[in-house]
């Protein structure tokens, strides 16, 4: 089969126009930026208020191996499946950080087939949004260190703040700094996190209008005073040039799949250092245009598919008619520990070859996502992406489980060679999950319950844990959070996406173990109290062999050698 930038570059482009006037989005609601992508404004959302939404689908899968599983191909893959079968059908997934783009995982527009497009366009820039969070975040820190230096008058406790600069490239260089050195300010430790990790990200993809971003912005927690008492970016009147900044940042962007259907591509929080979830704007858009939504949470059930629920769904008051699981038999034996998979190398001999034994060793990793899904009130439909070298008795054995966990159904999706008519059957079979009867939609924790409570709840239910430990450090910070008002907040775990556990080598579906939680920051303006589990960074560094190594330009101004 043809580079995935081949097969994009051979496919038919219309005019971004004509794809959302199929959709019923008129020419007054689009800002072109050229003939190929475009902004949505938010007025579409008034003149449609009255119209039913369409069926709200979510893509998740299991634990992934650091090549990624085929969740965001799905994604693509089964809306063009979707529209195979005759239904006006749309996606929603998150901008692609630069950090992966430039780094290991590469970039986040699907592939083969089943791939939104132009994909250097989704891929490099896109529309700037991700550049206008970086810019107000910095902004916000920039203020915040001025008014340190021109004399604190609100008597900020330097060892409380709450707030770090961005950057949208993988550097662990500036991971931990000391600013404000010769004279130029207040020295202190602190340091950049990845732009995409950031409480700015996070608020873009939850608000619901440029208002309410505003209020969002206004309720940033960047420190304490010395009585415990938040200091807020409204404090230090820097919400307003926020907003000014991301004001064309919070209109969703609208692409394009190779088959032609609409794709919503807006905003891009990682879902292993943050909520992981494309904004919800663009879904309540997609779902007054499309009759079916399919939208992607990331990596794991675990990480982005139980944010998705727990924090998007709980703030947008949505809820979805049915997921996607994503598995592959390669993950799934990988699973068992028998094999390791490594970027940039060869596959392990053994994973593409018929090992029934291993992959019945893996299988309870897929069990607990389809059990995890189900907890939610949710029917899911398991789709086992296939590559070709799985064998019948395998595909059966991953099906046979499936089933056995409770999925509605579990199919092939060959939507990386196939398209469209490869997605067909997956389409189907989410069709109808979304026509079963709808069951209680069920959150993991009530917002009542203490914080180490809500945290206890996903390191039992959802990870399979017995126990959580805290460092003092995270205890105090916690303590200071509830003490402060923000109790009643949601939580986001910040873990690795390779395990259930914060191990990455603690495979298959581990229990017995605790959950150690190192540090807490509060995000007050997106609305949930954020955890580092073990030895996770918000700031990734790049491999001995980075991607961007391979991207260049040819003669015709083209990009090439991106993945």
């Amino acid at each position: 089969m043809k580079p995935d930038q081949e097969i994009a570059r051979a496919a038919k482009l219309e005019p971004i126009e004509n794809i959302a006037k199929r959709y019923g989005i008129n020419r007054d609601e689009l800002e072109l930026y050229g003939d190929v992508k475009a902004k949505v404004r938010l007025s579409i959302v008034d003149r449609l208020k009255d119209k039913p939404n369409g069926k709200y689908i979510d893509i998740t899968a299991i634990s992934p191996t650091p090549l990624g599983e085929g969740k965001t191909t799905n994604t693509v893959g089964v809306t063009m499946g979707l529209t195979h079968i005759g239904k006006k059908a749309a996606c929603c997934i998150r901008q692609a950080s630069l950090g992966p783009v430039f780094g290991i995982k590469g970039g986040a527009a699907g592939g083969g087939h089943a791939q939104v497009i132009p994909p250097e366009d989704l891929n490099i820039h896109l529309t700037g949004d991700i550049h206008a969070v970086q810019a107000a975040n910095n902004l916000a820190c920039a203020f915040l260190d001025n008014h340190l230096f021109n004399g604190n008058e609100l008597g900020i406790d330097v060892d409380t703040i709450n707030i770090r600069r961005g950057m949208d490239i993988n550097d662990r260089d500036i991971r931990n700094i000391i600013t404000g050195l010769q004279g130029n300010g207040i020295p202190r430790e602190t340091g950049f996190d990845i732009a995409v990790a950031s409480e700015v990200m996070a608020i873009l993809a939850l608000a619901e209008n440029i208002h309410d971003m505003r209020r969002r912005l206004g309720r940033i927690v960047v420190g304490f005073n010395k009585d415990g008492k938040a200091v807020t970016a409204e404090d230090i009147k820097v919400a307003g040039a926020m907003t000014a900044i991301l004001r064309d940042a919070i209109k969703p962007n609208i692409l394009q799949t190779i088959g032609g259907s609409l794709a919503f591509v807006h905003a891009g929080p990682f879902a292993n250092i943050a909520h992981g979830n494309s904004s919800v704007v663009a879904d309540r858009v997609a779902l007054k245009v499309a009759d079916y939504v399919v939208t992607e949470s990331g990596f794991g059930a675990d990480m982005g598919a139980e944010k998705f629920f727990n924090i998007k769904c709980r703030q947008s008051g949505l809820r979805p008619d049915a997921a996607g699981l994503v598995a592959t038999i390669r993950a799934l034996k990988s699973q068992s520990g028998n094999f390791k998979i490594v970027p940039g190398k060869p596959l392990p001999d053994g994973i593409v070859k018929e090992d029934l034994k291993s992959l019945e060793a893996g299988i309870p990793n897929l069990t607990r996502h389809i059990k995890n899904v189900l907890s939610f009130g949710v029917p899911v439909v398991v789709a086992i992406n296939v590559f070709g070298t799985e064998s019948e008795k395998e595909i059966e054995m991953v099906r046979k489980a499936s089933l056995a966990a409770g999925a509605s159904d579990c199919v092939l999706s060959e939507v990386f060679a196939k398209g469209g008519e490869g997605g067909a059957a997956f389409a189907k079979a989410l069709v109808k999950a979304c026509e079963e009867p709808r069951k209680e939609f069920k959150l993991t924790y009530d917002s009542d319950l203490p914080i180490k409570k809500k945290i206890e709840a996903i390191a039992t239910k959802i990870y399979g844990a017995k126990d959580v430990e805290y460092t003092p450090e995270a205890s105090r910070r916690i303590k200071a959070f509830e003490e402060a008002g923000f109790g009643k907040l949601p939580v986001c775990m910040a873990k690795t996406q390779y395990s259930f556990s914060h191990d990455p080598k603690m495979l298959g579906a581990p229990s017995g173990w605790t959950l150690p939680i190192k540090d807490a920051r509060l995000s007050a303006g997106a609305g949930f109290v954020y955890l580092l589990c073990g030895d996770m960074m918000t700031m990734p560094g790049l491999g001995k062999n980075p991607g961007g190594q391979n991207i260049d330009i040819n003669e015709k101004g083209e990009i090439v050698g991106m993945f």
